[in-house]
């Protein structure tokens, strides 16, 4: 095939063309690089299989190529980027992916949102099933990102309704791995930051909001499997595995060896954030056949040494 990913040059965006590009695949990456980096796709440059285009989705898509699988995964995606960029990020998710639909409607292609756990909101159901409509503050300041989700699936199920197009969401819960940014604001890059600099762990609220945190390359394995099935509907992709803030901030520190222990903030918990994050797997399990590979004791490892290369690299 030939595939479109859109946030070609993010975290994920970029492992996922790892993914194409391994399984023989050729790939188009668009991306405006406001929170992506090229330095993710330094190793494809020059490959015959890939060309990488910098330029806002929310512009007009032409493409001089036919395409066969449009993947959009352009936007901001942690609290501080969507709160930094509050109209892209409404942007992305309203004339980005207007504009990632026509294209694969114009090439008869396959289309795959990459939706969120975040629009379910601050959860009053446990763990989160697909049929679960959510709990989401419009107004409040993470609604920016919520809301254009909701809105970007409310969009694509409209074009596989009325124009008949094939299209795939996956909805993606907590992610980590190597190519996030230490700045990004999320707890993994957040944790290990602080962690490899000897700092305390600083931990929001009472530290016993829960969190399932799944590595990159399951995560990978999750999309690949869904754009290939048959199914229209939303699938949850994450990992079972749920556990507290605090627990997560004690592990982190007991494997970097970081001294510095915890602080905890607890007027300063960011609104909106929820309480509990743990999908409902069934529908991942049984129709892909899919399940996580990857223990957090396997993959924090491998991401806390990228970590410490980028911290090193910046030091130099």
């Amino acid at each position: 095939m030939r595939v479109l990913i859109t946030g070609g040059a993010g975290f994920l965006g970029s492992h996922l063309t790892d993914r194409f590009i391994q399984e023989g695949h050729t790939v188009i990456g668009i991306d405006n690089l406001i929170t992506g980096n090229v330095r993710n796709i330094a190793h494809l440059a020059g490959h015959e299989r890939y060309t990488f285009i910098k330029q806002d989705v929310t512009h007009h898509l032409y493409i001089d190529k036919s395409v066969d699988a449009v993947l959009h995964f352009a936007s901001p995606a942690s609290p501080v980027d969507y709160l930094k960029y509050p109209i892209q990020t409404l942007k992305v998710g309203a004339l980005g992916t207007h504009n990632a639909l026509g294209l694969a409607k114009a090439n008869n292609a396959l289309f795959l949102l990459a939706s969120t756990s975040e629009i379910y909101g601050d959860p009053l159901q446990h763990p989160q099933r697909e049929d679960y409509a959510g709990n989401v503050d419009p107004i409040g300041p993470r609604g920016v990102y919520d809301e254009a989700k909701r809105y970007a699936e409310a969009l694509t199920m409209a074009y596989h309704r009325h124009h008949g197009l094939d299209t795939r969401i996956v909805r993606i819960f907590n992610t980590y791995g190597p190519r996030m940014r230490l700045d990004d604001g999320r707890v993994v890059p957040n944790f290990v930051g602080q962690a490899l600099r000897g700092e305390a762990l600083t931990v929001y609220g009472d530290g016993l909001q829960t969190r399932s945190f799944q590595y990159v390359s399951d995560l990978v394995e999750g999309v690949y499997r869904l754009l290939l099935s048959e199914y229209n509907d939303p699938v949850n992709i994450g990992t079972t595995d749920e556990m507290t803030i605090l627990e997560f901030a004690e592990r982190v520190n007991r494997i970097t060896g970081n001294t510095g222990g915890i602080v905890f903030k607890h007027a300063d918990r960011v609104q909106g954030d929820p309480q509990n994050r743990r999908p409902d797997t069934t529908r991942a399990n049984s129709l892909l056949d899919w399940t996580p590979q990857i223990s957090l004791d396997a993959g924090l490892p491998q991401t806390i040494a990228y970590f410490r290369s980028v911290l090193w690299a910046a030091e130099a």
